[in-house]
């Protein structure tokens, strides 16, 4: 997450955000606010990512970023919020963060706000996992890794836009050893298997598929696809 020290309309933080980094902050559970509380210092009024269409009785609440589902489970509105009580009869439909809680507000506001980056690319070119884990090494900082349904989310976004029906993910299979491991030694504990996918092979590593629930299946190391690096 960063902390943007300028005053800009919801609007205009927004294409900051896009230009500069990925999109304007998602805040999807505890520990996204534990971030963004720490990267800032001051408990100012900054714009988040979540925003509502003018004009809608009832009203639906979206991320700026493409394709997350707004959970209603895991909001952290202040009492009283949303309200849509602004001054002149402006409807309020953007959020604002003050002290981990939101409240909307007029979207014409100017205030500072935060960015996320995902640090994640899609690299759109055809390779073995091999000569795909030696891109991602040498051009960013490796393969990318999955450790719960955020990142999932996060890579699934950036999956729809590949031209290969599936992805590399740097998870391997080894026969010595027989189980399977994240290349960035990360745990395996999260994961989105499709069901039915057999038993454990040799030379096998972990695919996204592009369309459908943007679920895990195992394919041959020689086999090329699309992939995503993640960066350092």
């Amino acid at each position: 997450y960063h902390f943007i020290g300028e005053n800009k309309t919801w609007d205009k933080a927004q294409k900051y955000c896009r230009e500069k980094y990925t999109d304007l902050a998602t805040v999807s559970n505890m520990t996204d606010m534990e971030r963004l509380r720490k990267s800032t210092e001051t408990l100012t009024e900054a714009w988040i990512g979540l925003h509502s269409y003018p004009g809608k009785d009832n009203r639906t609440w979206y991320w700026s970023l493409p394709g997350l589902e707004f959970n209603e489970n895991q909001t952290r509105w202040d009492s009283g919020e949303p309200n849509d009580k602004g001054k002149h009869n402006h409807l309020e439909n953007c959020v604002l963060m003050k002290n981990q809680k939101w409240s909307d507000y007029a979207c014409d506001g100017e205030f500072q706000f935060f960015c996320y980056n995902d640090k994640l690319i899609l690299i759109n070119e055809s390779k073995t996992w091999v000569e795909a884990l030696n891109y991602c090494r040498k051009k960013h900082y490796d393969l990318v890794s999955i450790t719960n349904l955020d990142e999932q989310r996060w890579i699934q976004e950036r999956v729809k836009k590949a031209s290969t029906e599936s992805v590399w993910l740097g998870l391997r299979y080894t026969c010595t050893l027989d189980f399977w491991f994240w290349v960035s030694d990360e745990v395996v504990s999260y994961t989105n298997w499709a069901s039915g996918v057999e038993c454990d092979d040799c030379d096998m590593s972990a695919v996204m598929e592009r369309e459908g629930r943007n679920q895990w299946f195992k394919k041959p190391d020689n086999e090329t696809f699309n992939f995503i690096c993640s960066k350092n």
